[in-house]
Protein backbone atom coordinates (compact mmCIF):
# COMPACT_ATOMS: atom_id res chain seq x y z
CA UNK A 1 0.00 0.00 0.00
CA UNK A 2 1.37 3.50 -0.70
CA UNK A 3 1.67 6.00 1.94
CA UNK A 4 0.27 9.19 0.25
CA UNK A 5 -1.23 11.92 2.24
CA UNK A 6 -4.68 11.11 0.68
CA UNK A 7 -3.94 7.42 1.91
CA UNK A 8 -2.94 8.40 5.35
CA UNK A 9 -5.31 10.78 5.96
CA UNK A 10 -8.31 7.99 5.62
CA UNK A 11 -6.57 5.65 7.51
CA UNK A 12 -5.97 8.56 10.13
CA UNK A 13 -9.92 9.35 9.92
CA UNK A 14 -11.40 5.98 9.37
CA UNK A 15 -9.23 3.10 10.91
CA UNK A 16 -9.51 1.69 14.31
CA UNK A 17 -6.02 1.49 15.19
CA UNK A 18 -5.14 4.84 14.00
CA UNK A 19 -8.32 5.94 16.17
CA UNK A 20 -7.45 4.59 19.26
CA UNK A 21 -3.59 5.37 19.13
CA UNK A 22 -4.77 9.48 18.85
CA UNK A 23 -7.60 8.78 21.80
CA UNK A 24 -7.05 10.58 25.29
CA UNK A 25 -8.01 7.13 27.22
CA UNK A 26 -5.20 5.27 24.84
CA UNK A 27 -3.79 3.76 27.98
CA UNK A 28 -6.27 2.76 29.71
CA UNK A 29 -8.19 1.36 26.37
CA UNK A 30 -4.43 -0.74 25.37
CA UNK A 31 -3.82 -2.28 28.44
CA UNK A 32 -6.88 -3.27 30.10
CA UNK A 33 -7.93 -4.91 25.90
CA UNK A 34 -4.43 -6.54 26.13
CA UNK A 35 -5.03 -7.56 29.86
CA UNK A 36 -8.46 -9.16 28.94
CA UNK A 37 -8.25 -10.10 25.64
CA UNK A 38 -4.60 -10.47 23.76
CA UNK A 39 -3.00 -11.79 26.63
CA UNK A 40 -5.24 -15.07 28.00
CA UNK A 41 -6.13 -15.10 23.92
CA UNK A 42 -9.86 -15.05 24.79
CA UNK A 43 -11.79 -14.17 22.20
CA UNK A 44 -15.65 -13.60 23.63
CA UNK A 45 -16.33 -12.33 26.92
CA UNK A 46 -19.98 -11.60 28.92
CA UNK A 47 -20.48 -8.36 28.52
CA UNK A 48 -21.50 -8.46 32.87
CA UNK A 49 -17.99 -9.99 33.79
CA UNK A 50 -16.22 -7.63 31.37
CA UNK A 51 -17.81 -4.75 32.89
CA UNK A 52 -16.82 -6.07 36.24
CA UNK A 53 -13.09 -6.15 35.49
CA UNK A 54 -13.52 -2.72 34.10
CA UNK A 55 -14.64 -1.67 37.26
CA UNK A 56 -11.64 -3.07 38.98
CA UNK A 57 -9.31 -1.03 37.13
CA UNK A 58 -11.21 2.02 37.23
CA UNK A 59 -11.08 1.67 40.43
CA UNK A 60 -7.45 1.34 40.75
CA UNK A 61 -6.60 3.82 38.87
CA UNK A 62 -9.28 6.57 40.69
CA UNK A 63 -7.16 5.46 43.99
CA UNK A 64 -3.80 6.45 41.84
CA UNK A 65 -4.80 9.04 39.93
CA UNK A 66 -7.70 11.01 41.73
CA UNK A 67 -11.11 10.24 42.08
CA UNK A 68 -11.61 12.75 39.00
CA UNK A 69 -10.03 10.50 36.50
CA UNK A 70 -12.54 8.32 34.81
CA UNK A 71 -15.75 9.50 36.41
CA UNK A 72 -18.53 7.13 34.10
CA UNK A 73 -19.23 3.72 34.51
CA UNK A 74 -17.89 0.65 33.27
CA UNK A 75 -20.69 -0.02 31.26
CA UNK A 76 -20.45 3.11 29.29
CA UNK A 77 -17.12 2.98 28.32
CA UNK A 78 -17.65 -0.59 27.01
CA UNK A 79 -20.69 0.84 25.20
CA UNK A 80 -18.41 4.05 23.80
CA UNK A 81 -15.59 1.45 22.95
CA UNK A 82 -17.84 -0.21 20.90
CA UNK A 83 -19.92 2.42 19.32
CA UNK A 84 -19.14 2.44 15.24
CA UNK A 85 -17.15 5.93 15.24
CA UNK A 86 -14.16 4.08 17.42
CA UNK A 87 -14.35 0.39 16.73
CA UNK A 88 -12.42 -1.03 19.51
CA UNK A 89 -14.66 -3.58 20.52
CA UNK A 90 -17.62 -5.62 19.02
CA UNK A 91 -20.57 -6.09 20.73
CA UNK A 92 -22.94 -9.28 19.82
CA UNK A 93 -25.43 -11.83 20.80
CA UNK A 94 -24.67 -15.31 20.78
CA UNK A 95 -27.17 -17.77 19.64
CA UNK A 96 -29.43 -18.70 22.46
CA UNK A 97 -28.68 -15.89 24.75
CA UNK A 98 -29.96 -12.88 25.53
CA UNK A 99 -26.61 -11.57 27.85
CA UNK A 100 -24.20 -9.42 25.47
CA UNK A 101 -20.76 -10.30 24.96
CA UNK A 102 -17.82 -8.50 23.02
CA UNK A 103 -14.51 -9.00 21.52
CA UNK A 104 -11.91 -7.32 20.13
CA UNK A 105 -11.39 -5.65 16.77
CA UNK A 106 -8.55 -6.39 14.59
CA UNK A 107 -7.92 -2.74 14.50
CA UNK A 108 -7.30 -2.51 17.91
CA UNK A 109 -5.34 -5.62 18.42
CA UNK A 110 -3.28 -4.28 15.60
CA UNK A 111 -2.85 -1.10 17.75
CA UNK A 112 -1.66 -2.81 20.84
CA UNK A 113 -0.12 -4.66 18.87
CA UNK A 114 2.57 -2.17 17.58
CA UNK A 115 1.93 -0.45 20.93
CA UNK A 116 4.28 -3.55 22.24
CA UNK A 117 7.12 -3.17 19.69
CA UNK A 118 7.91 0.40 21.58
CA UNK A 119 8.74 -0.79 24.41
CA UNK A 120 12.84 -1.06 25.01
CA UNK A 121 14.03 -5.00 24.72
CA UNK A 122 16.79 -6.21 26.32
CA UNK A 123 18.55 -8.51 23.66
CA UNK A 124 17.78 -7.31 20.14
CA UNK A 125 18.70 -10.64 17.55
CA UNK A 126 19.27 -10.37 13.78
CA UNK A 127 20.20 -13.69 13.22
CA UNK A 128 17.21 -15.74 13.07
CA UNK A 129 15.62 -13.54 11.09
CA UNK A 130 18.40 -13.13 8.38
CA UNK A 131 18.32 -17.49 8.41
CA UNK A 132 14.67 -16.88 8.48
CA UNK A 133 14.61 -15.21 5.26
CA UNK A 134 17.34 -16.91 3.49
CA UNK A 135 15.45 -20.41 4.38
CA UNK A 136 12.39 -18.57 2.70
CA UNK A 137 14.01 -17.90 -0.37
CA UNK A 138 15.69 -21.24 -0.71
CA UNK A 139 12.13 -22.73 -0.41
CA UNK A 140 10.56 -20.28 -3.17
CA UNK A 141 13.40 -21.18 -5.59
CA UNK A 142 13.38 -24.92 -4.88
CA UNK A 143 9.82 -24.84 -4.97
CA UNK A 144 9.26 -23.04 -8.29
CA UNK A 145 12.60 -25.03 -10.22
CA UNK A 146 11.06 -27.04 -13.20
CA UNK A 147 13.84 -28.87 -13.92
CA UNK A 148 14.34 -32.14 -12.54
CA UNK A 149 18.35 -32.30 -13.13
CA UNK A 150 18.73 -29.10 -10.40
CA UNK A 151 16.36 -30.42 -7.89
CA UNK A 152 17.80 -34.07 -7.80
CA UNK A 153 21.83 -31.78 -7.78
CA UNK A 154 20.08 -29.53 -4.32
CA UNK A 155 18.86 -32.56 -2.67
CA UNK A 156 22.29 -34.39 -3.38
CA UNK A 157 24.16 -31.66 -2.33
CA UNK A 158 21.80 -31.58 0.73
CA UNK A 159 22.10 -34.90 1.71
CA UNK A 160 25.97 -34.61 1.33
CA UNK A 161 25.63 -32.17 4.20
CA UNK A 162 23.45 -33.89 6.36
CA UNK A 163 26.05 -37.16 5.74
CA UNK A 164 29.24 -34.98 7.04
CA UNK A 165 27.47 -33.46 9.96
CA UNK A 166 26.39 -37.30 11.44
CA UNK A 167 30.07 -37.94 10.84
CA UNK A 168 30.92 -35.81 12.75
CA UNK A 169 28.35 -36.30 15.73
CA UNK A 170 29.48 -39.80 15.44
CA UNK A 171 32.85 -38.82 16.48
CA UNK A 172 31.90 -36.94 19.06
CA UNK A 173 31.97 -33.46 17.75
CA UNK A 174 28.15 -32.21 18.48
CA UNK A 175 27.77 -28.35 17.75
CA UNK A 176 25.43 -26.61 20.20
CA UNK A 177 23.59 -23.43 19.56
CA UNK A 178 25.02 -20.60 21.79
CA UNK A 179 23.05 -18.34 24.68
CA UNK A 180 22.40 -15.50 22.53
CA UNK A 181 21.53 -17.79 19.38
CA UNK A 182 18.91 -19.61 21.56
CA UNK A 183 17.64 -16.47 23.01
CA UNK A 184 17.41 -14.52 19.42
CA UNK A 185 15.38 -17.52 18.04
CA UNK A 186 13.11 -17.49 21.16
CA UNK A 187 12.06 -14.13 20.67
CA UNK A 188 11.17 -14.32 17.24
CA UNK A 189 9.10 -17.43 17.79
CA UNK A 190 7.41 -15.75 20.82
CA UNK A 191 6.59 -12.64 18.24
CA UNK A 192 5.32 -14.81 15.43
CA UNK A 193 3.25 -16.67 17.85
CA UNK A 194 1.53 -13.48 18.74
CA UNK A 195 1.32 -12.73 15.13
CA UNK A 196 -0.40 -15.75 14.11
CA UNK A 197 -3.17 -14.97 16.83
CA UNK A 198 -3.53 -11.69 15.35
CA UNK A 199 -4.02 -12.69 11.64
CA UNK A 200 -6.62 -15.28 13.07
CA UNK A 201 -8.64 -12.70 14.26
CA UNK A 202 -8.35 -11.02 11.14
CA UNK A 203 -9.65 -13.64 8.97
CA UNK A 204 -12.41 -14.40 11.36
CA UNK A 205 -13.17 -10.90 11.01
CA UNK A 206 -13.20 -11.04 7.36
CA UNK A 207 -15.60 -13.94 7.40
CA UNK A 208 -17.88 -12.21 9.35
CA UNK A 209 -17.84 -9.11 7.46
CA UNK A 210 -19.11 -12.05 4.84
CA UNK A 211 -21.62 -13.20 6.86
CA UNK A 212 -23.23 -9.50 7.58
CA UNK A 213 -23.53 -8.80 3.81
CA UNK A 214 -25.59 -12.30 3.68
CA UNK A 215 -27.79 -10.67 5.84
CA UNK A 216 -28.39 -7.86 4.00
CA UNK A 217 -28.98 -9.04 0.98
CA UNK A 218 -31.44 -11.66 2.19
CA UNK A 219 -33.32 -8.93 4.18
CA UNK A 220 -33.54 -7.04 0.97
CA UNK A 221 -33.56 -9.46 -2.06
CA UNK A 222 -36.55 -9.56 -4.38
CA UNK A 223 -35.19 -12.20 -6.92
CA UNK A 224 -35.08 -15.61 -7.41
CA UNK A 225 -33.31 -18.05 -4.53
CA UNK A 226 -30.93 -19.65 -7.29
CA UNK A 227 -29.57 -16.12 -8.09
CA UNK A 228 -28.90 -14.78 -4.49
CA UNK A 229 -27.73 -18.41 -3.44
CA UNK A 230 -25.33 -18.34 -6.48
CA UNK A 231 -24.43 -14.98 -5.88
CA UNK A 232 -23.30 -15.55 -2.41
CA UNK A 233 -21.82 -19.11 -2.66
CA UNK A 234 -19.56 -17.39 -5.26
CA UNK A 235 -18.15 -14.79 -2.82
CA UNK A 236 -17.66 -17.14 -0.56
CA UNK A 237 -15.82 -19.25 -2.79
CA UNK A 238 -13.99 -16.63 -3.71
CA UNK A 239 -13.06 -15.83 -0.05
CA UNK A 240 -11.98 -19.61 0.66
CA UNK A 241 -10.68 -20.21 -2.70
CA UNK A 242 -7.86 -17.09 -2.22
CA UNK A 243 -4.35 -16.85 -1.15
CA UNK A 244 -5.58 -16.00 2.47
CA UNK A 245 -8.22 -18.68 2.62
CA UNK A 246 -6.14 -21.63 1.00
CA UNK A 247 -3.07 -20.61 3.74
CA UNK A 248 -5.64 -20.89 6.43
CA UNK A 249 -7.21 -24.06 5.25
CA UNK A 250 -3.66 -25.23 5.28
CA UNK A 251 -2.54 -24.28 8.31
CA UNK A 252 -5.71 -25.63 9.98
CA UNK A 253 -4.78 -29.07 8.35
CA UNK A 254 -1.17 -29.25 9.07
CA UNK A 255 -2.37 -28.08 13.34
CA UNK A 256 -4.78 -31.23 13.59
CA UNK A 257 -2.63 -33.62 12.67
CA UNK A 258 -2.08 -35.51 16.23
CA UNK A 259 1.14 -35.99 15.55
CA UNK A 260 2.00 -32.69 14.73
CA UNK A 261 0.33 -31.44 18.23
CA UNK A 262 2.90 -34.12 20.25
CA UNK A 263 5.64 -32.97 18.20
CA UNK A 264 4.91 -29.20 19.29
CA UNK A 265 4.21 -30.53 22.92
CA UNK A 266 7.48 -32.09 22.95
CA UNK A 267 9.51 -29.14 21.55
CA UNK A 268 7.83 -26.66 23.47
CA UNK A 269 8.52 -28.28 26.60
CA UNK A 270 12.09 -29.24 25.68
CA UNK A 271 13.21 -25.50 24.81
CA UNK A 272 11.33 -23.79 28.05
CA UNK A 273 13.90 -26.20 30.19
CA UNK A 274 17.02 -24.77 28.77
CA UNK A 275 19.06 -22.74 31.01
CA UNK A 276 19.15 -19.62 28.42
CA UNK A 277 15.00 -19.68 27.61
CA UNK A 278 14.64 -19.45 31.33
CA UNK A 279 16.48 -16.84 32.23
CA UNK A 280 14.16 -14.62 29.26
CA UNK A 281 11.18 -15.26 31.66
CA UNK A 282 9.43 -15.84 28.71
CA UNK A 283 5.31 -15.56 28.91
CA UNK A 284 4.12 -18.79 30.48
CA UNK A 285 1.06 -19.74 28.04
CA UNK A 286 4.13 -19.61 25.19
CA UNK A 287 4.07 -23.52 26.39
CA UNK A 288 0.23 -23.91 25.38
CA UNK A 289 0.57 -21.64 22.61
CA UNK A 290 -0.44 -24.45 19.85
CA UNK A 291 -3.57 -25.43 22.00
CA UNK A 292 -4.31 -21.70 21.42
CA UNK A 293 -3.87 -21.61 17.61
CA UNK A 294 -6.25 -24.32 17.58
CA UNK A 295 -8.82 -22.68 20.01
CA UNK A 296 -8.83 -19.19 17.79
CA UNK A 297 -8.80 -21.48 14.58
CA UNK A 298 -12.32 -23.86 15.41
CA UNK A 299 -13.56 -19.90 16.32
CA UNK A 300 -13.20 -19.25 13.06
CA UNK A 301 -14.41 -22.49 11.25
CA UNK A 302 -17.38 -21.75 13.48
CA UNK A 303 -17.87 -18.13 12.29
CA UNK A 304 -18.38 -20.33 8.70
CA UNK A 305 -20.74 -22.07 9.95
CA UNK A 306 -22.55 -19.69 10.51
CA UNK A 307 -22.71 -18.79 7.19
CA UNK A 308 -24.35 -21.57 5.93
CA UNK A 309 -26.88 -21.53 8.32
CA UNK A 310 -27.89 -18.43 7.74
CA UNK A 311 -28.61 -19.69 4.11
CA UNK A 312 -30.33 -22.77 5.42
CA UNK A 313 -32.35 -20.74 7.12
CA UNK A 314 -33.13 -18.36 4.29
CA UNK A 315 -33.84 -21.57 2.25
CA UNK A 316 -36.25 -22.71 4.94
CA UNK A 317 -38.38 -19.24 4.84
CA UNK A 318 -38.32 -18.99 1.54
CA UNK A 319 -40.29 -22.33 1.09
CA UNK A 320 -42.27 -21.29 3.87
CA UNK A 321 -43.41 -17.75 2.09
CA UNK A 322 -44.03 -19.76 -1.03
CA UNK A 323 -46.03 -22.22 0.46
CA UNK A 324 -48.04 -19.31 1.97
CA UNK A 325 -48.30 -17.49 -0.87
CA UNK A 326 -50.12 -20.75 -2.85
CA UNK A 327 -52.80 -20.43 0.14
CA UNK A 328 -53.35 -17.37 -0.29
CA UNK A 329 -54.26 -17.64 -3.76
CA UNK A 330 -56.09 -20.60 -3.37
CA UNK A 331 -58.35 -18.91 -0.85
CA UNK A 332 -58.59 -15.75 -3.37
CA UNK A 333 -59.78 -18.26 -5.70
CA UNK A 334 -62.72 -19.47 -3.14
CA UNK A 335 -63.75 -15.90 -2.28
CA UNK A 336 -64.19 -15.17 -6.00
CA UNK A 337 -66.03 -18.20 -6.27
CA UNK A 338 -68.13 -17.30 -3.42
CA UNK A 339 -69.02 -14.11 -5.08
CA UNK A 340 -70.17 -14.85 -8.31
CA UNK A 341 -72.23 -17.52 -6.81
CA UNK A 342 -75.52 -15.41 -6.06
CA UNK A 343 -74.97 -13.22 -9.54
CA UNK A 344 -73.50 -15.49 -11.96
CA UNK A 345 -72.36 -14.16 -15.11
CA UNK A 346 -74.02 -14.40 -18.59
CA UNK A 347 -73.33 -16.43 -20.98
CA UNK A 348 -70.36 -19.20 -20.99
CA UNK A 349 -67.76 -19.11 -18.76
CA UNK A 350 -66.29 -22.07 -19.52
CA UNK A 351 -66.56 -25.27 -21.24
CA UNK A 352 -66.60 -28.20 -19.74
CA UNK A 353 -66.24 -32.27 -21.61
CA UNK A 354 -69.46 -33.91 -21.96
CA UNK A 355 -70.00 -35.59 -18.70
CA UNK A 356 -70.86 -39.37 -18.64
CA UNK A 357 -71.27 -42.43 -15.64
CA UNK A 358 -69.79 -45.44 -15.33
CA UNK A 359 -72.18 -48.50 -15.74
CA UNK A 360 -71.22 -51.54 -13.42
CA UNK A 361 -73.78 -53.82 -13.53
CA UNK A 362 -74.22 -56.57 -9.68
CA UNK A 363 -74.28 -59.08 -12.68
CA UNK A 364 -70.75 -58.71 -13.56
CA UNK A 365 -68.99 -58.31 -11.06
CA UNK A 366 -67.02 -61.90 -10.19
CA UNK A 367 -68.57 -64.20 -7.96
CA UNK A 368 -66.78 -65.33 -5.05
CA UNK A 369 -64.29 -67.74 -5.37
CA UNK A 370 -63.01 -69.99 -2.15
CA UNK A 371 -59.63 -70.30 -1.97
CA UNK A 372 -58.33 -73.93 -2.48
CA UNK A 373 -57.50 -75.58 0.87
CA UNK A 374 -54.06 -78.62 0.34
CA UNK A 375 -55.08 -81.73 1.22
CA UNK A 376 -52.14 -83.26 3.48
CA UNK A 377 -51.70 -86.62 3.90
CA UNK A 378 -51.05 -87.71 7.07
CA UNK A 379 -48.68 -91.32 5.98
CA UNK A 380 -45.48 -91.97 7.70
CA UNK A 381 -42.20 -91.80 5.90
CA UNK A 382 -40.89 -94.98 5.24
CA UNK A 383 -36.79 -95.14 4.40
CA UNK A 384 -35.29 -96.89 1.96
CA UNK A 385 -32.62 -96.89 -0.31
CA UNK A 386 -32.49 -94.69 -4.27
CA UNK A 387 -30.30 -95.24 -6.95
CA UNK A 388 -29.38 -92.30 -8.25
CA UNK A 389 -25.90 -90.15 -8.42
CA UNK A 390 -24.64 -87.73 -5.45
CA UNK A 391 -21.31 -86.86 -7.30
CA UNK A 392 -22.68 -83.75 -7.86
CA UNK A 393 -22.84 -82.98 -4.41
CA UNK A 394 -19.49 -83.76 -4.02
CA UNK A 395 -18.38 -81.75 -7.37
CA UNK A 396 -18.93 -78.05 -5.50
CA UNK A 397 -15.58 -76.29 -5.80
CA UNK A 398 -14.76 -73.66 -2.84
CA UNK A 399 -12.46 -70.92 -2.76
CA UNK A 400 -10.52 -70.06 -0.06
CA UNK A 401 -9.42 -66.79 0.46
CA UNK A 402 -6.83 -67.17 3.45
CA UNK A 403 -5.27 -69.70 1.41
CA UNK A 404 -4.53 -67.11 -1.57
CA UNK A 405 -3.70 -64.20 0.75
CA UNK A 406 -1.02 -66.61 2.28
CA UNK A 407 0.16 -67.47 -0.93
CA UNK A 408 1.12 -63.67 -1.61
CA UNK A 409 2.40 -63.01 1.45
CA UNK A 410 4.69 -66.23 1.04
CA UNK A 411 5.76 -64.38 -2.74
CA UNK A 412 6.46 -60.92 -0.49
CA UNK A 413 8.99 -62.42 1.89
CA UNK A 414 11.88 -61.90 -0.54
CA UNK A 415 10.83 -59.09 -2.24
CA UNK A 416 8.91 -55.63 -1.85
CA UNK A 417 6.30 -56.16 -4.92
CA UNK A 418 5.25 -59.29 -6.83
CA UNK A 419 2.78 -59.32 -9.88
CA UNK A 420 -0.37 -61.63 -9.89
CA UNK A 421 1.30 -63.32 -12.52
CA UNK A 422 4.19 -64.31 -10.46
CA UNK A 423 1.95 -65.63 -7.49
CA UNK A 424 0.40 -67.66 -9.93
CA UNK A 425 3.71 -69.09 -11.44
CA UNK A 426 4.97 -69.88 -8.33
CA UNK A 427 1.04 -71.69 -7.24
CA UNK A 428 -0.71 -72.68 -10.08
CA UNK A 429 -4.30 -71.74 -10.35
CA UNK A 430 -6.47 -74.92 -9.07
CA UNK A 431 -9.92 -73.91 -9.57
CA UNK A 432 -9.17 -71.91 -12.94
CA UNK A 433 -11.14 -68.78 -13.28
CA UNK A 434 -13.36 -68.78 -10.01
CA UNK A 435 -9.22 -68.82 -8.25
CA UNK A 436 -8.26 -65.75 -10.85
CA UNK A 437 -11.17 -63.79 -9.52
CA UNK A 438 -10.76 -64.29 -6.32
CA UNK A 439 -7.39 -62.88 -6.56
CA UNK A 440 -8.46 -60.02 -8.13
CA UNK A 441 -11.08 -59.58 -4.75
CA UNK A 442 -7.75 -59.77 -2.58
CA UNK A 443 -6.34 -56.62 -4.72
CA UNK A 444 -9.43 -54.58 -5.00
CA UNK A 445 -9.28 -55.25 -1.10
CA UNK A 446 -5.92 -54.21 -0.30
CA UNK A 447 -5.03 -51.04 0.09
CA UNK A 448 -1.46 -51.18 -1.16
CA UNK A 449 -2.18 -53.08 -3.75
CA UNK A 450 -2.24 -51.51 -7.29
CA UNK A 451 -3.35 -52.22 -11.39
CA UNK A 452 -1.87 -51.06 -14.14
CA UNK A 453 -3.92 -50.12 -16.15
CA UNK A 454 -0.94 -49.36 -19.48
CA UNK A 455 0.67 -53.57 -18.96
CA UNK A 456 -1.27 -56.20 -20.06
CA UNK A 457 -0.25 -59.70 -18.32
CA UNK A 458 -1.14 -63.38 -19.71
CA UNK A 459 -2.21 -65.93 -16.91
CA UNK A 460 -2.31 -69.56 -17.77
CA UNK A 461 -3.93 -72.68 -16.51
CA UNK A 462 -4.58 -75.82 -17.12
CA UNK A 463 -8.43 -77.77 -16.78
CA UNK A 464 -10.21 -80.44 -17.13
CA UNK A 465 -13.33 -80.55 -19.46
CA UNK A 466 -16.45 -82.37 -19.38
CA UNK A 467 -15.12 -84.99 -22.43
CA UNK A 468 -11.76 -86.03 -19.63
CA UNK A 469 -9.62 -83.82 -21.64
CA UNK A 470 -7.28 -81.70 -20.18
CA UNK A 471 -6.49 -78.23 -21.70
CA UNK A 472 -4.76 -74.73 -21.32
CA UNK A 473 -6.69 -71.97 -20.56
CA UNK A 474 -5.25 -68.36 -20.80
CA UNK A 475 -6.50 -65.03 -19.55
CA UNK A 476 -4.94 -61.50 -20.17
CA UNK A 477 -5.75 -58.93 -17.65
CA UNK A 478 -3.93 -55.59 -16.67
CA UNK A 479 -1.13 -56.39 -14.23
CA UNK A 480 -1.95 -56.43 -10.52
CA UNK A 481 1.25 -55.86 -8.14
CA UNK A 482 1.02 -56.27 -4.38
CA UNK A 483 3.14 -54.74 -2.48
CA UNK A 484 4.75 -56.06 0.93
Amino acid sequence: MALDYTTLNLLRQNHPAWRLLCSDHAPLVASFLERVFVRPNRRAIDAADLAEALEDELYGLRRQLGPETFPRAARDYLDDWAAAEKGWLRKFYAAQSDEAQYDLTPGAEKAITWLGTLAARTFVGTESRLLTLFTLLRQMSEGSETDPAVRLAELQKRRDEIDAEMARIAQGDVPLLQDSALKDRFQQFAQLSRELLSDFRQVEHNFRQLDRRVRERIALWEGSKGALLEEILGERDSITDSDEGKSFRAFFDFLMSSAREEELTRLLGHILALPAIRDLGPDPRIRRIHYDWLAAGEHTQRTVAQLSSQLRRFLDDRAWLENRRIMDLLREIEGLALDLRETPPEGAVMSLPESGAAVDLPLERRLYTPPVRPAIADTPIDAGLADMDDRALYAQVVIDRAELARHVRQALQNRSQVTLREVCDIHPLRHGLAELIAYLDLAATDAKACIDEDVTDAVRWRSVQADGQERERRARLPRVIFVR
